[in-house]
This record gives structure tokens, C-alpha cells and sequence, in this order.
């Protein structure tokens, strides 16, 4: 195979950018995109004169393709999914992957038997932002991580099927678990409801990893200003990771403070404070999603595992399960049970 031919099911808000970029890789060519809103689907026929249209994503399944990429509404994703995997197609489904981790497990469990490619599109990951920012972890540049201090609002998109944590959460949870190099152990929750009856809009997640480092995640559809900023402080130095910049999305902080030793003097007892250099790397940017696609299809064609596979959605689907139990339990702190084994499944970037 050296072309393969792909299916979108789905074109709402997400659906055109997927098109767009299958229309324009060239080893993939775009058959047919389904839609139940046909003014959609007139657009996108508009837009893109050869692809054929359909109300029936069944009938996408049916049309002798390669792959179905899915951005349909959460809620939908284990049905067309598992529909997709059963007509033997690869699949690429936006996240999460499911609403629940039994139907996850399911999904994963099929791809593998059909020995077929299913991938999750945490778009982050394929940032080269977000590389970067793993990069310098890595190397050990930022020192031992005390804390991640995460922050994602706006003023909307709201949603009403699903809170502010399901629709938002997966983006910084697939980030830490990458970032962080193991998974947490626990995870609190709390929310609030401020604009719909029984769908929380803003939310505040603390993660605890078993290395002692603490990770906190403020979501909000409610919040006057976009913000996308992931704060990470270590022992060496400190690190912004500013997605709202257009250029400058990381800077390096050569900051810190000491603790001295110990001492019966009161005076001798002064922390001692660094005040370094701010640095700007250079990162050569490239539309994630364009790097997402890409690495979909190659997946496909050298039978390569993806990045963001099937158990990286699973992890970040337990992880908010375990979140929305805190929820229900008056945020307490939840221990986060895996059906699996990480080191099993982690797959390096």
C-alpha cells in the first residue's frame, strides 16, 4: 500500500481541519466524509469537489477505504469505532476515545485481533511545543519537577452531554502523562455547575504522581481570558509553556532558591535565591495536527505503533473516571486503579 484511502465521520467543529489536512498529504486521498447535517456536508462538497458525501457513516464503511478518522460526539465514539474496526478499517478517533474505560478496553481489544491501527488524537502530544518541552524534562535540564501547575480557559465552547473535564481534561492529562515519564497514583476533583443544571463548567483536578511531584489542572468554559499555559517547576529551573503565544510558547527560567542547612542561629537561617537568565529556545513549529495525520498514515503504511495508541486513551479515560468518582464523593482524594500495566504499553515519542 502506498496510498491510503480515508473516511472522516464527523464534520462539525473538528471534521473540516482533519479533512483539510488528509486532502492535502499526499499519500492519503480523502473518499468520503458523513455528516447527519447535510449543510455540512454541502460545505465540505464545496470545499472539496471529489470527496462524496453521506448522511450514513455505515455507508462510509462500506465504501472500500483504508482508515476512518472520527470526530463524531464523545458519546457516539464506541459505536462508530467499534462499527469502523469490524469493516476492517485503521481507525483515528479524536478524544477521549470512550466515555468509558470498559468500552476502551473493548475498542483495543478488537484493533489487536484485527491486527488493525487504532490511534487517539491528543493533538498535544504532536506539538513541537510540547516536544520541546519533554525534551529539556528529559535531559534532566529543569532538575527533579516539584510541581505542574496547568491552566486551559476560555469563554466556551459549552457543551451539554458532557462537562468541562471530559471535554477538556484529556488535552493536559495525555500532556503530564507524557511529560511526566509514569503515571499518578491518585487524583482529587472539584466543580461547579454555573451556567447548566448538573454540567460542570469549571473544574480544578489535583494529580498525585508516585514520585511526590504534584500536578494541578484549572479548567473553565466560563474565564474572560483564552488561556493555554503549563507551568513547570524544578529543581534546577522552572519552565512556561504558553500555547496562546504565536512565536514564543516556551521560556526557560533559570530561577530557584535553596534551602540551607540546618542551623541554631537564627540569622545563619537565609534562603538563598537564584535570579538567572529568561531563554526563548527556537522551535521550528508545524501545525500539530498536520504531524497527527502524518503519523496516522505511517503508522499504516510501516505497520508502526502510534504514539497516542489505544492504551495511551485508555490511561487518560481511567485517570477522569477516577476524577469524576472525587466528584461524586465530595473531592476526595481517589486512588486511580489501571486495567493494565503502563510500562507494558508506554511507547516513547
Amino acid at each position: 500500500m502506498t496510498m491510503v484511502r480515508v473516511g472522516v465521520i464527523g464534520c462539525g467543529y473538528w471534521g473540516p481541519n482533519l479533512v483539510r489536512n488528509f486532502v492535502e498529504i499526499p499519500n492519503s486521498v480523502v473518499v468520503m466524509v458523513a455528516d447527519l447535517d447535510q449543510a455540512r456536508l454541502d460545505h465540505m462538497q464545496t470545499c472539496y469537489p471529489q470527496v462524496q458525501t453521506t448522511q450514513d457513516y455505515r455507508e462510509l464503511l462500506e465504501a472500500g477505504l483504508d482508515a476512518a478518522v472520527i470526530a463524531t460526539p464523545p458519546a457516539t465514539h464506541f459505536q462508530v469505532v467499534k462499527d469502523a474496526l469490524l469493516h476492517g478499517l485503521h481507525v483515528l478517533v479524536e478524544k477521549p476515545i470512550t466515555l468509558h474505560s470498559g468500552d476502551a478496553r473493548e475498542l483495543i481489544r478488537l484493533a489487536e485481533e484485527r491486527e488493525r491501527v487504532l490511534m487517539v488524537g491528543h493533538t498535544f502530544l504532536y506539538n513541537p511545543a510540547v516536544r520541546a518541552l519533554r525534551r529539556m524534562i528529559d535531559s534532566d535540564e529543569i532538575g527533579r519537577i516539584y510541581y505542574v501547575d496547568i491552566v486551559r480557559a476560555s469563554l466556551g465552547l459549552f457543551q451539554r452531554d458532557l462537562n468541562v473535564i471530559w471535554d477538556l481534561a484529556p488535552h493536559d492529562i495525555s500532556i503530564l502523562l507524557d511529560m511526566m515519564g509514569c503515571d499518578p497514583i491518585a487524583v482529587s476533583a472539584s466543580a461547579a455547575c454555573c451556567v447548566q443544571y448538573g454540567v460542570e463548567d469549571v473544574a480544578y483536578l489535583s494529580l498525585v504522581f508516585p514520585n511526590y511531584c504534584l500536578a494541578h489542572i484549572h479548567l473553565s468554559w466560563l474565564d474572560p481570558c483564552k488561556v493555554r499555559r503549563i507551568t513547570v517547576v524544578g529543581s534546577k529551573k522552572m519552565v512556561v509553556y504558553d500555547d496562546v503565544e504565536s512565536l514564543e510558547k516556551l521560556r526557560l527560567y533559570d530561577k530557584g532558591v535553596e534551602c540551607p542547612p540546618y542551623t541554631n542561629t537564627y540569622g545563619d537561617f537565609h534562603f538563598s535565591y537564584r535570579y538567572g537568565d529568561i531563554t526563548i529556545p527556537y522551535i521550528q513549529l508545524s501545525e500539530p495536527v498536520r504531524l497527527e495525520c502524518e503519523h496516522f498514515l505511517e503508522c499504516i503504511l510501516e505497520g508502526k505503533r502510534p504514539q497516542t495508541d489505544g492504551y495511551n486513551g485508555l490511561r487518560v479515560v481511567e485517570i477522569i473516571e477516577s476524577a469524576q468518582k472525587s466528584l461524586r464523593n465530595s473531592g476526595s482524594q481517589e486512588q486511580i486503579v489501571y486495567g493494565f500495566k503502563p510500562q507494558d504499553v508506554r511507547t516513547a515519542a
